[in-house]
């Protein structure tokens, strides 16, 4: 028996016309698959990214890397997942611009009744984020300043509240004085708006002139060399994504003359590998959304077929918070 829905499809990359809607056939769920319809579907800047080819991937091929769901029928040699159960996941390979798709179990993530199917889709992949540049790519410690680029976006707001939650002083980066009220009203103990503030004579003045520890960079090349400038000495660069372009090979001289820096460029997809780190990452997560210590913030709600236009969207620095795909 086929199941027949829509979804989105790239036959190249490009622009956001070269997104298709496409009839979608799918089969039985092959061994440890899972087939899930979605009720709602994240959009992320790591989507664009695939669909303009700074990421590679097969073509003809989907876009997605998060939804959540019912789950419809189950392969073979799956055994903690069931037809009817909510879930959510995050992670590779592409797919979740789609009605209805198949995915493998170790993905998917049971989602606790707190918990709706748009708040999901609106947080697995940049909650997951946050948790792991937090407590994995640097152990943040209460007392701390932290430098954040993008604070009013989609991983900014989860970020400044879960630093609010556990003491963090944030200095957050944004793009005009609606997104600094925004990413204030969220936690966010500093604003400093691009192009109009010196981020780095208020990492000066906050800190006292020593820098901070560590500098999370979703930004990428425009950013680069003043995420250097603003840590102290032996400071930890994080650099997680690429919205301004990718950043252009490094003199690892540059980190020595600076102050013996450290770099790192990590994704999500190591730390979620380990179906044993995905659940104790999503644990934490579910539970400090539960406990009201973060709120999801879903400013953008697009239909599936419009997808293209979420794109162009938060290209084009329109949005705030989450946007998300209804099927």
């Amino acid at each position: 028996m086929k199941t027949v829905g829509y979804g989105i499809q790239i036959e190249n990359t490009g622009n956001p016309d070269v997104m298709l809607w496409r009839p979608i056939e799918l089969g039985k769920p092959a061994p440890g698959y899972v087939q899930i319809r979605h009720h709602a579907i994240g959009v992320n800047f790591i989507d664009i990214y695939f669909r303009t080819g700074l990421y590679k991937q097969p073509l003809p091929g989907s876009l997605g890397m998060e939804g959540a769901g019912i789950v419809e029928a189950v392969g073979a040699d799956v055994h903690n997942i069931k037809p009817g159960d909510r879930v959510a996941y995050a992670g590779s390979p592409n797919g979740a611009y789609a009605e209805v798709r198949h995915i493998s179990a170790h993905l998917l993530l049971k989602l606790p009744q707190g918990i709706a199917f748009e708040q999901a889709a609106a947080m697995m992949l940049k909650g997951l984020t946050v948790q792991y540049l937090f407590n994995h790519s640097y152990s943040l410690q209460s007392g701390q300043t932290i430098v954040l680029h993008a604070a009013a976006g989609g991983v900014g707001l989860l970020a400044c509240q879960w630093a609010k939650a556990i003491g963090v002083t944030v200095i957050g980066t944004v793009s005009n004085a609606e997104k600094a009220k925004l990413a204030q009203a969220n936690g966010c103990t500093h604003t400093v708006i691009s192009g109009q503030d010196n981020l780095l004579e208020v990492v000066k003045d906050v800190t006292q002139g020593q820098g901070v520890a560590v500098v999370y960079d979703s930004i990428g090349k425009n950013t680069f060399e003043t995420s250097l400038n603003c840590l102290s000495p032996l400071g930890l660069l994080v650099s997680f994504g690429n919205a301004s372009g990718p950043i252009p090979p490094v003199d690892l001289g540059i980190l020595a003359s600076k102050g013996s820096l450290k770099l790192t460029r990590p994704t999500l997809m190591t730390f979620t590998e380990r179906r044993p780190w995905l659940e104790n990452m999503a644990e934490d997560l579910f539970t400090r959304v539960i406990n009201k210590q973060i709120h999801i913030h879903i400013h953008q709600r697009y239909p599936l077929k419009d997808a293209a236009k979420a794109h162009t969207d938060l290209e084009n620095r329109r949005t705030t918070g989450s946007s998300i795909l209804i099927p």
